[in-house]
């Protein structure tokens, strides 16, 4: 994934009520009951089946750090569904994303009337339809680009449109993103 989709996926772990399992045994366990079979985690997490065997027997307590990280994101992306759903339903209906992001922006508008794109930090509140249309897109497996443009347009309405009072018409360029946050 890149910068948007992942700020995505942190920002929705945030509403987690539980810490994920810390044990390399508790961790394929729990896959194990999603899974439902050590060939299926094997088969996810490209170990033998044995392997996956010894781990929930607690044979094997510490795995290599490449097998490590696949687990902990295996568990993570699988990790309290239902709240999942309910804190991005939430932020899709009412009360949408913050997004805070340092990046150049800028807009053009009628000629001679365009203002220099800049690198701007912006913390700003993205209205629950922006939210929607940017868990939408990113369910139905946009591109990071496209994505980038729904986070753009959200942006601009806000910032640069001010919720739709002023500045109707203007492009807006959202380049060079160094920093992008989002938070629910």
């Amino acid at each position: 994934m890149g910068l948007v989709g992942d700020g995505l996926e942190r920002a929705v772990q945030q509403a987690f009520t539980r810490p994920i399992p810390k044990s390399a045994g508790a961790q394929m366990r729990y896959l194990v009951k999603q899974l439902k079979g050590t060939r299926a985690v094997a088969d996810a997490l490209g170990v033998s089946q044995r392997t996956v065997e010894r781990y929930v027997k607690d044979q094997i307590r510490r795995p290599r750090a490449d097998l490590a990280q696949r687990l902990a994101d295996a568990v993570r992306e699988r990790w309290q569904p239902r709240i999942r759903a309910q804190a991005r339903r939430q932020a899709a209906t009412s009360t949408g994303l913050v997004v805070d992001t340092r990046a150049r922006f800028g807009f053009t508008a009628a000629p001679g009337t365009t203002d220099d794109a800049r690198i701007r930090h912006l913390t700003i509140a993205l209205a629950p339809q922006h939210a929607a249309r940017l868990f939408d897109a990113h369910d139905a497996g946009a591109s990071e680009q496209q994505l980038r443009d729904i986070a753009a347009e959200g942006l601009g309405e806000m910032y640069f449109r001010d919720g739709g009072r002023r500045a109707h018409g203007l492009e807006i360029q959202f380049t060079d993103v160094e920093h992008l946050e989002f938070d629910l």
